[in-house]
């Protein structure tokens, strides 16, 4: 119970302390930009395929490599190079799908004549 006092206690003194800080409540201090930094669909998209795919850049490899270090310690382990197999086989799968709707999506921008 002491706990949740506390708690509120110094939420409510932050509180305080942030809208006495000068500037605070002023309208002219607030400003909301756009957290997409694009105002168009077909670009928000193209961002999020194209953070995908860094993303997936980095991953695969790493996957591989983990993968061939199961591989490699697995000593006669029949589960342990099965698991093994279908993390390269999986991981091909999944960059596959990434590349290939990086793909698509740019012969879709081609034939709607989007630039």
């Amino acid at each position: 119970m002491k706990k949740t006092r506390y708690f509120i206690l110094l939420f409510l003194i932050s509180l305080v302390a942030v809208t006495m800080m000068p500037g605070t409540l002023s309208a002219d201090t607030i400003e909301i930009k756009n957290p997409l930094a694009s105002d168009e669909f077909e670009d928000i998209i193209n961002n999020v395929i194209n953070f995908i795919f860094k993303i997936a850049t980095v991953l695969a490899p790493l996957m591989v490599i983990m993968a061939g270090f199961l591989f490699v310690t697995a000593g006669g382990n029949l589960e342990q190079i099965k698991r093994a197999k279908n993390i390269i086989i999986w991981t091909a799968v999944g960059f596959f799908v990434i590349l290939l709707a990086r793909g698509i999506m740019g012969m879709i921008m081609n034939l709607l004549g989007v630039s």
